[in-house]
């Protein structure tokens, strides 16, 4: 009888003991599970790979940013900068030199010429150099006798201006180097913007040949909805960019300024037209067209951060948080305003966090192969 009560105990304790052993398992199972979850939102990227991938990170500070109107625009050359060469007198073009869009020309360069010599009302540099010769000759000899009275001061100053008319007339005209017709010469050094016509066509007075500019300085025309009218008197300066390159061009870094902002709308559209002016440092293509970012008022105390720093997933925008020197970690934010450099963040960030801003993409794929139970990061 004690022999069965003593085994029964001996079970009793066996069992137990298996039984406590079975709930320590699973309270660390459960610790397991919980310190996985904490690190499976995190990225780990060592410092070696970031740094050979380009990894850059800002810390996030609130500070000014301005208020940002989206619109789009156009390139334009600015006035003065441009100028198209006219035709002086009827006759058919002949090219003194090769002529295409793009050629660098220098004032006073003849670059093609206007010849008249087998038309019907002749070659009018001819005409105006035998006028010319014809009053010079006369007004020489009246001046030898003005003086001894033969001829009378009336006649003497008639013959004078006679003379002058026809040297301001033969002089107009700009007769070639090789005397076959009228010389047509740039205006202003830049570059041929556009040929109007070709070898041997035939031209009248005063239609346009080509058209040159300078392209220092040109001209940004941006077209505004009606409804960002109130907001317009406060415009300050632009950034915009082209179809052409990833460049984001500030104004304020190329001495732009504004010229005006219409007070109406056209007759043909809503938008009213607002207008820079800027220098050229060769980027930047006339008559282009671009998206536009027209900066006002600054606001105090807004987060942004730079576009290169926003990801996007299925119309959602993210970003890469750097927890420590090699975890990050994907943090979904909402965006407001956008300068076309910087992005404002309306909700996601706070001050102090650090945030990827070049090489996000690096950071998005190393998330696709990360592996975390070798991880041994300590919060």
């Amino acid at each position: 009888m004690k022999h069965y009560i003593f085994m029964g105990a001996l079970a009793a304790c066996m069992l137990g003991s298996c039984g406590g052993h079975e709930g320590h398992d699973h309270e660390a199972e459960g610790e397991a599970k919980e310190a996985h979850a904490a690190h499976a939102d995190e990225i780990v990227l060592t410092p070696e790979k970031a740094q050979a991938a380009g990894v850059q990170v800002e810390e996030v500070q609130p500070a000014a940013f301005r208020s940002v109107i989206p619109t789009s625009g156009q390139v334009l050359a600015a006035q003065g900068d441009e100028a198209t060469v006219v035709a002086a007198v009827s006759g058919v073009v002949n090219f003194t030199r090769s002529l295409i869009e793009g050629t660098q020309v220098s004032a006073g360069m003849a670059l093609l010429t206007v010849s008249s010599q087998h038309i019907q009302e002749g070659d009018p540099v001819k005409r105006a150099r035998i006028a010319y010769e014809t009053a010079k000759s006369e007004y020489e000899r009246a001046a030898k006798l003005v003086d001894k009275q033969i001829v009378s001061q009336k006649d003497f100053n008639q013959l004078k201006e006679n003379y002058e008319n026809a040297c301001i007339a033969y002089e107009a005209l700009s007769p070639s180097k090789d005397g076959k017709g009228v010389a047509v010469k740039s205006p202003i050094g830049g570059y041929v913007k556009s040929c109007l016509v070709k070898e041997g066509d035939y031209v009248t007075v005063g239609q346009p040949l080509l058209t040159v500019t300078q392209t220092r300085r040109l001209q940004l025309k941006a077209e505004v909805s009606e409804r960002y009218y109130a907001g317009l008197k406060s415009i300050v300066s632009a950034n915009f960019t082209t179809t052409y390159d990833d460049k984001v061009y500030r104004l304020d870094d190329l001495k732009g300024r504004l010229l005006s902002y219409g007070k109406s709308s056209g007759d043909a559209s809503y938008y009213i037209p607002v207008t820079f002016e800027f220098d050229n440092r060769g980027d930047v293509i006339p008559g282009s067209f671009v998206e536009v970012y027209l900066l006002s008022e600054e606001r105090q105390g807004v987060i942004s951060l730079p576009v290169s720093a926003i990801t996007e997933e299925q119309g959602l925008n993210f970003v890469y948080l750097q927890v420590d020197a090699e975890c990050y970690k994907k943090q979904e934010v909402k965006l407001g305003m956008n300068d076309g450099c910087r992005v404002e963040v309306l909700s996601g960030l706070k001050g102090g966090e650090k945030v990827v801003t070049v090489g996000a993409m690096h950071v998005k794929l190393a998330a696709a192969g990360n592996t975390i139970p070798g991880h041994t990061h300590n919060h």
